[in-house]
């Protein structure tokens, strides 16, 4: 239990930095958000986004199963795009259009992948925290 702990918290973190970097990137190409608010706006929207992967997300792979196998699993892009989507609507101050939803979960699935390949999730979870 404290090992999943342990690992939501760090799928929080590493998707509020990706949700921060999407947005200095897309910044005025379909997302807008108040520069103003701080880190803590792009910690709720991680939180969020971290909830709906875990929650949400594994209904819609299902009920998108057939155009996923369609399209040989580039549909995931657009299932990731409105997780993301869903997440910017859920938090205020941060606003996105579908399309740069989809570029941003594009993003955040590449620093996910950077930043967990860095970081070894097979060690005990006691390990993180001193």
């Amino acid at each position: 239990m404290q090992r999943q702990f342990v690992l939501f918290l760090l799928r929080w973190l590493f998707n509020s930095l990706g949700l921060w970097v999407a947005a200095r990137i897309l910044s005025g190409h379909g997302i807008t958000y108040d520069p103003n608010s701080g880190p803590l706006l792009f910690l709720g929207a991680g939180f969020v986004l971290s909830l709906l992967n875990a929650l949400l997300k594994p209904l819609i792979i299902i009920l998108s199963l057939p155009a996923i196998l369609l399209t040989l699993g580039l549909f995931t892009l657009v299932v990731n795009g409105l997780t993301v989507y869903i997440a910017g609507k859920l938090v205020p101050g941060f606003e996105m259009t579908f399309w740069a939803a989809i570029l941003a979960g594009i993003i955040i699935s590449l620093i996910n992948y950077v930043l967990t390949n860095l970081v070894d999730t097979n060690r005990n979870p006691k390990d993180y925290v001193r």
